[in-house]
């Protein structure tokens, strides 16, 4: 694997994406559900970052949408549940979706479909961290930190510290 963004790379990536959401966040209640894992970091860190302007009113959950799969069955045979903490009502909110990396779309799907089991947003918007194409549903996303030309068959892999002393990068395997 070798690195092709570093650390830096990576915060300024999440403030870019906080830049695009603040026009829309301010003097609003606007609810950010991170995917798991990683996802919820990168929510994390954006609502960190957007609860500095104090006109924003924002809700943070993180949800597991693993069981909402349509391919799960070849992903593994018992799948690591995470667990999904939300706990705000979702009907007639404005939800963004943060995901760290959107590939062929599934996951998104899977996490549209639990999310309603949860209630029924008026919108959601989608960001990610990485965008890096292929998709096999009609996916895209509303706010992007790094857009990445990639073969299908590479591998990336986010890095995301939750101890200060950990690296973070973001790694491709060709």
């Amino acid at each position: 694997m070798s690195v092709i963004v570093n650390e830096e790379g990576i915060g300024d990536a999440i403030e870019k994406i906080a830049e695009q959401l603040k026009p829309i966040v301010a003097g609003k209640t606007t609810a950010f559900i991170g995917l798991k894992s990683r996802g919820d970091i990168v929510a994390e860190r954006l609502v960190t970052i957007l609860a500095e302007d104090d006109s924003a009113s924002l809700l943070l959950g993180a949800l597991d949408a693993s069981l909402y799969r349509d391919d799960l069955s070849r992903l593994r045979k018992s799948p690591k549940l995470q667990g999904t903490e939300i706990d705000f009502d979702l009907d007639d909110a404005h939800v963004i979706l943060v995901d760290d990396v959107l590939y062929s779309g599934r996951t998104i799907r899977a996490a549209l479909d639990a999310i309603t089991d949860y209630g029924r947003p008026e919108k959601i918007e989608l960001a990610v961290l990485v965008d890096r194409g292929h998709r096999e549903l009609p996916i895209e996303p509303n706010y992007v930190g790094i857009s990445l030309e990639t073969e299908k068959s590479d591998n990336i892999k986010v890095n995301l510290a939750q101890e200060e002393e950990a690296v973070e990068t973001i790694e491709l395997n060709p």
